[in-house]
């Protein structure tokens, strides 16, 4: 472990953030990262458990005491092979996630985890800053061709994964950067692109061909690829927005909007991309923004909304407001259920708990208010609870069903279940292979449903093993 007593002597230092004031002037990151000695003493915490609970909390097996000691001890760069040795992306994870380890973390018994999170990122920054992180080509080449359908955290592992041990490895993207919703859907204020950018610079080098504004099923064929392919795998993600207002009274308002067609936007203005074409241009400047959904994608049309120049924002959650602190006894340590204020709902947005949207009103084919009932804790309207709020523009960010159906899905003859899992697929994590006598693969969220990336990460890693295994006979991958 770090240091015997380090955690009765070191009080955990969460990272501090620009001011709001500030931040919401620019698109670029605002998280203020800890110096290297504020992070060794964060690492000495770690109490090294005879159970690590982290490991559990952590999809893709981080050894976290094992890096943390190497932190506080000093030793960086042996801290980084390690850390990369299970997590293709920690700049990615140590940005972006929500931390499920610390969660975990035995000291959060008494709600004072060690700072992994944090830590994570810092040593994955500091391994590109020494140039630490080198590309890592194959030493000779196997003979077989793998296509990755989709480019995000899945898509991504998978590849680099299976051109550093060999393989022939194409990646088809229909947008124009690699990257997913890495790249299109998380804001610049949460992770700079930058950082996307210079991974695929390091996967270009180890061999991994990447073919953007391609979309498979409508530029190439899905039988076209099995044909020219030895494997095939999916992973184009989880893009179907759920919808449960289809019916509702309004609907069809100007002004009402899902918001991966307004996030994508603004992450394609700050990299001076075009903007797409469909929908018209996006924007809350100037305009009462509610957005409807708690999870991170709410938080992300909040921050980007108030950089905007919005006029108010006002997030709607049908679930009670959770309790501040939860119960530990009951919940640790697993995920526990409680309040959380995410850095972009301090901003300034007021959130409401336990409302139903029921349906829109508004003038000249244009939205002006949302019609509301208040809910009980079964999710029960209220007797005369009904409400309005002046609003111009709705977000809805309730979260996906699964991948779209047409294009490959619908080409490839796959069915697919609610929450994006394909029917038949076997959930051993062993093998991801489609059923049937066929060359396909599945990993991601197009796989298990809609989940975090560093999930999709894991995934894409064990996706990498079973082909290589299927193609080879064996593997030297881990799982």
């Amino acid at each position: 472990m770090g240091k015997l007593t380090g955690f009765l002597e070191f009080e955990r230092a969460e990272r501090e953030y620009a001011p709001v004031e500030e931040r919401t002037k620019h698109w670029k990151e605002f998280v203020i990262a800890p110096s290297d000695g504020e992070t060794e003493t964060q690492a000495a915490r770690c109490m090294d458990c005879g159970i690590p609970f982290c490991h559990t909390g952590c999809p893709v097996n981080n050894q976290i005491p094992d890096w943390n000691n190497l932190v506080y001890d000093g030793n960086w760069k042996e801290a980084a092979l390690n850390l990369h040795s299970t997590n293709n992306f920690p700049e990615v994870t140590g940005r972006i996630c929500p931390a499920p380890c610390e969660a975990a973390c035995t000291l959060n018994i008494d709600d004072n985890p060690v700072t992994i999170k944090s830590i994570e990122g810092a040593i994955a920054d500091r391994a590109f800053e020494e140039g630490w992180v080198v590309p890592q080509p194959p030493t000779k080449k196997t003979g077989s061709s793998v296509a990755v359908i989709g480019s995000g955290p899945a898509g991504l592992a998978a590849a680099q994964q299976l051109a550093r041990v060999g393989h022939d490895v194409h990646v088809y993207e229909k947008n124009a950067r690699p990257g997913g919703l890495l790249v299109y859907g998380i804001p610049d204020f949460k992770m700079e692109k930058t950082i996307i950018a210079r991974r695929v610079k390091q996967m270009k080098v180890e061999g991994v061909t990447f073919h953007c504004n391609v979309n498979v099923g409508v530029d190439v064929t899905a039988d076209e690829l099995q044909e020219k392919h030895d494997a095939v795998l999916l992973a184009m993600g989880s893009e179907t927005p759920f919808d449960f207002f289809a019916k509702a009274p309004g609907r069809e308002l100007d002004g009402i909007h899902y918001a991966m067609n307004f996030l994508p936007q603004q992450n394609r203005r700050v990299a001076r991309e075009p903007i797409g074409e469909g929908i018209g241009e996006l924007t809350a400047e100037g305009k009462h923004v509610i957005v409807i959904g708690g999870g991170d994608t709410g938080s992300d049309c909040i921050g980007t909304s108030f950089r905007q120049g919005a006029k108010s924002v006002t997030q709607l959650e049908i679930m009670p407001r959770p309790p501040e602190k939860e119960d530990k006894a009951m919940s640790w340590p697993h995920w526990p259920m409680k309040l959380r204020v995410s850095t972009s709902q301090a901003e300034g947005a007021e959130t409401l708990y336990s409302i139903s949207t029921t349906g829109f009103s508004g003038e000249d084919g244009k939205i002006t208010k949302l019609n509301y009932v208040k809910v009980d804790a079964k999710l029960q309207p209220v007797e005369g609870s009904e409400g309005s709020l002046d609003t111009d523009l709705v977000l809805l960010a309730m979260g996906f069903s699964g991948p779209i159906q047409d294009g490959a899905i619908e080409q490839l003859g796959l069915e697919v279940v609610p929450r994006g899992r394909f029917k038949g697929l076997d959930s051993n994590e062993d093998d991801y292979k489609l059923p049937g006598d066929n060359n396909l693969f599945a990993a991601g969220d197009v796989r298990r449903g809609q989940s975090l990336v560093v999930w999709a990460i894991r995934e894409g890693r064990q996706a990498a093993r079973a082909i290589d295994k299927h193609l080879m006979g064996t593997t030297v991958l881990p799982r």
